[in-house]
């Protein structure tokens, strides 16, 4: 009985060392799994954040509000200051800035587009143009503090503190678009 038991333990420790080993190269694997999908992310929001350069000014122009299409056009202006620093992020990477199409974005844009076109010039138009601005918002709200986590974890520290200044200024977006909303738009548009 007690041979048995022994024999019992070592091949349990025995388990035990395979399982950690394999643990490792798992890390391993999986650190080199959250790089290539830190960069594929890098690659989708740099595409959407250059979409976002083309689609704002035509939101800017379809909004009746003088105050939200000022506020669309800064935050074109911040748009472009966060292509410049997604490169930044490529070139401290080691990476030449590359885009790759961004579906989500295009049907946030879509769908953005799809409420200028369906509404009359006014305050309806406007809570439109602000819902689907804010959904872009909380696209990249999300995508960025993905990527600043991402970044973290894989050691890439200034990347993770460039990543964090975009995340801050999109918050900071979602923020004034509320309060335009709130202002009086969605109560005039209540009222059309």
């Amino acid at each position: 009985m007690a041979l048995l038991f022994c024999k019992m333990l070592r091949l349990f420790n025995h388990k035990i060392k395979i399982m950690k080993t394999s643990s490792k190269s798992s890390d391993a694997e999986n650190a080199t799994g959250l790089r290539e999908l830190f960069e594929d992310m890098l690659k989708d929001i740099y595409y959407a954040e250059k979409a976002l350069t083309k689609a704002l000014p035509k939101m800017a122009d379809k909004a009746t509000s003088g105050v939200l299409s000022d506020a669309l056009l800064e935050h074109l202006s911040v748009t472009e200051g966060q292509v410049d620093r997604l490169e930044e992020v490529f070139e401290v990477l080691g990476l030449q800035p590359q885009a790759k199409k961004c579906e989500a974005i295009e049907g946030l844009i879509k769908e953005a587009n799809e409420i200028i076109e369906s509404t009359e010039e006014g305050n309806v138009r406007d809570a439109g143009i602000i819902a689907g601005s804010q959904k872009v918002e909380h696209y990249e709200i999300a995508s960025y503090g993905t990527l600043v986590t991402f970044a973290k974890t894989l050691g890439e520290n200034e990347a993770a503190a460039l990543l964090a200044e975009t995340l801050q200024e999109e918050k900071e977006a979602d923020i004034k678009l509320t309060a335009i909303a709130e202002s009086s738009i969605n109560e005039e548009a209540a009222e059309e």
